[in-house]
């Protein structure tokens, strides 16, 4: 991440809108967003989400070079969480104002993000750290030239970025898509203008591995277009990733360069322990030659 690429942005909250059982969008605005540059597609921000009694909380710093300590040095009850997640669109509004959507999962255990964003109203304020510049390495799908077939998953926190990918891509494109979603409400709406076969996969009770089975027998089920390229973008809960990454390349012949897998969140580890692994250079690769 360098300077040039991203940079802190205000964000207010202007509206917010229930989509589903577990989606929440909320719209942000703010005059800092004259510079906010979304690369589209499954383009990632980080948010700083101000704790239950704070409306705002302002980082101590925003320099490069100190805001992360100066943020993790703030006192717990103070401290806002940092979460990644898709910008849903980014859109002008007619008058030179700036609008983002960011769509959150209602989690029934009220997670930090889902508290926060349940109770967001116009007014209420964040920080952020998103794009300067379109083309930036928080974009990750990239299908090469000659791709003539997409493969994709996605459970509900990839969901948006999924949306998004599908709302961006050329007439006729086909698609093959595994969509995984807590309640049948869950099920929205997916404009595109591709040739898109989508799956949606309602999630039952159990633990990790079991959903990930019968996740893995609705994919192995399913009939794949003949391609001879093709690309495949897989995105979720990080074990059920790398299953479904495992299955297309061993089982269904899919150059493994040419999946891109993203682990947006793990059963059992909370994402401050990610976060942590991330910053110590000790998450597991998601790049497409990483090991099976």
């Amino acid at each position: 991440m360098t300077v040039a690429d991203f940079r802190f942005f205000t964000l207010d909250v202007v509206r917010t809108l229930r989509l589903g059982h577990s989606f929440l969008r909320v719209t942000f605005g703010g005059r800092s967003l004259a510079d906010f540059r979304s690369g589209g597609y499954d383009q990632s921000l980080s948010l700083f989400l101000p704790p239950p009694h704070r409306d705002h909380t302002p980082l101590p710093s925003t320099d490069e070079d100190t805001w992360f300590a100066a943020w993790r040095a703030m006192p717990d009850e103070e401290r806002p969480v940092m979460r990644s997640y898709t910008v849903r669109e980014q859109r002008g509004t007619g008058t030179d104002a700036v609008e983002v959507d960011v769509d959150f999962v209602l989690h029934a255990s009220a997670s930090p993000a889902s508290s926060w964003a349940g109770r967001a109203v116009p007014g209420h304020r964040i920080q952020a750290i998103g794009p300067a510049v379109a083309q930036n390495k928080s974009v990750r799908f990239r299908p090469p030239a000659g791709t003539d077939a997409l493969l994709m998953y996605a459970d509900e926190t990839a969901l948006p970025a999924a949306a998004a990918i599908l709302e961006r891509l050329p007439e006729g494109r086909q698609v093959t898509a595994w969509f995984e979603v807590p309640h049948p409400d869950d099920r929205l709406a997916l404009p595109t203008r591709a040739d898109a076969d989508i799956t949606w996969v309602v999630r039952e009770d159990g633990t990790g591995r079991e959903r990930t089975e019968r996740l893995l027998e609705v994919v192995r089920s399913a009939h794949l277009p003949a391609a001879e390229a093709p690309y495949a973008w897989v995105a979720g809960e990080s074990g059920t990733v790398r299953a479904v990454r495992r299955h297309l390349v061993k089982e269904r012949s899919v150059d493994r360069r040419a999946v891109r897998f993203t682990g947006y969140w793990r059963l059992g580890a909370s994402e401050e322990e990610l976060l942590a692994q991330a910053y110590a250079g000790q998450a597991p690769s998601e790049e497409p030659t990483a090991e099976l």
